[in-house]
């Protein structure tokens, strides 16, 4: 699964937000003084956002409204104090981003009053918003030695969880400057590639579970995964077609092919642009017992021929990612949605179909509407065969206070089973 975003309205990137290229980011470095010493490292981030500028010391006496001060200055602190005191300085610099001033509550109270707010500006809002409060506590940095040791009072080993992420560490590389943040979203993905999702479509436990790994999308949202269990397989790719072939387009963890290659499909071919995932999905259904079943293919969108069943789940709201680890969720122009659909033809055998999962959040915050969906499909000489639909399961859908809520309590994900129109 891979995500899109729409640019965010009136938003105009500060030079911390823009991305740098692959090959520049590689070889970024962040600079610093230290007891009048200048030293400079290799800079770490998932984002590929340029180096902070101003980077200052920061240790177990610098208070949270000093540090959320300089954070949103725009100055780095590089920490050298006890790594449970920054996981706290961290989290107290985290709720001063939440708390929002009486004084800016009561002009947004009468703003709104004055003018509605329609669910997209609420989203873009929203996405303004997490893009700052992010840019902020990015700025508490943690220093790492060249082998990714954290050499730091009460520190965790984060060794394993950089290689994960990172790859291996190189000598030649030297030392490296990463933020707290990133770093704990680092050591979670460790814990949920050790512990592993359940996922019941697979069959019982304990052969059902799926393990992500940093940077691929986490199958924690089930309601997608069952109506592929559930979903009537077109006659041409039933289980007593064992030589029947499936494709599905943006495998992520390999979920999906798991599950139609469990459902008796005789070979699924799984795609992805990303190195990252394809190993994911390569250790997913070895694991799971259903690798000679699946292949896995480096493509952006199809891979040659056709199959009897096209399966793709891309992301839901079309709007810019921010990060890669983001395009699970946000596509820019929907750019994966429509390149499906406008390929999907071409790709089908005779009777197949096409599985499009897809949430309807997007219509609700008013970014792309039904009809504007249907016109894609006919566009590229697509048919409805049917639709399946189910209910969101996950917290936000009852949360209140989400700003989004209105949206979320709507929200129904469809699996749309689609064909060839005549002559297509």
């Amino acid at each position: 699964m891979t995500a899109h975003t729409s640019h965010l309205a009136s938003h105009h990137p500060s030079p911390s937000d823009s991305p740098l290229p692959p090959d520049m980011a590689a070889h970024a470095q962040v600079h610093w003084i230290q007891h009048g010493v200048a030293h400079s490292a290799r800079w770490r981030c998932e984002r590929g956002s340029v180096p902070p500028q101003r980077v200052v010391m920061a240790d177990d006496t610098t208070t949270a409204d000093v540090a959320y001060r300089q954070a949103c200055a725009g100055t780095a602190m590089l920490w050298e104090g006890d790594f449970q005191n920054a996981r706290q300085l961290l989290q107290a610099m985290g709720r001063r981003c939440d708390a929002t001033p009486d004084r800016k509550r009561r002009k947004s109270a009468r703003q709104t009053a004055a003018v509605p707010t329609t669910m997209p500006q609420a989203f873009h809002r929203h996405r303004l918003a997490q893009a700052q409060r992010a840019r902020i506590l990015g700025m508490l940095l943690l220093p790492l030695a060249a082998d990714y040791s954290l050499a730091m009072r009460r520190a965790p080993d984060v060794q394993q969880a950089c290689t994960e992420a990172w790859g291996a560490a190189l000598a030649e590389d030297g030392s490296n400057v990463v933020s707290l943040r990133e770093l704990l979203g680092m050591t979670s993905a460790q814990e949920w590639r050790r512990v592993g999702v359940e996922v019941p479509a697979l069959g019982a436990a304990p052969g059902n579970r799926i393990y992500p790994h940093y940077g691929v999308f986490s199958p924690v949202r089930g309601e997608y995964i069952d109506l592929v269990a559930q979903a009537p397989l077109p006659p041409v790719a039933g289980n007593t077609h064992a030589a029947a072939v499936a494709f599905d387009i943006g495998t992520g963890s390999g979920v999906l092919a798991a599950v139609l290659a469990r459902r008796g499909v005789g070979q699924v071919v799984g795609t992805d642009q990303s190195p990252r995932a394809l190993h994911c999905a390569r250790l997913n259904v070895q694991q799971l017992g259903v690798g000679h079943a699946v292949t896995l293919v480096q493509a952006d969108l199809f891979p040659p021929g056709q199959a009897a069943l096209v399966v793709c789940n891309p992301p839901w709201l079309p709007a810019r990612a921010g990060s890669s680890i983001e395009q699970a969720v946000y596509d820019e122009d929907s750019r994966m949605l429509k390149g499906f659909l406008a390929g999907l033809a071409a790709h089908l055998l005779p009777q197949g179909e096409g599985w499009l999962i897809l949430s309807d959040l997007a219509e609700h915050l008013g970014l792309r509407t039904r009809a504007e969906l249907l016109a894609l499909v006919a566009d590229a000489g697509l048919v409805v065969l049917g639709r399946l639909d189910a209910r969101p399961r996950h917290g936000k859908a009852t949360n209140p206070d989400d700003p989004l809520h209105a949206a979320r309590a709507a929200e129904v994900t469809s699996l749309w089973r689609l064909g060839a129109a005549s002559g297509a």
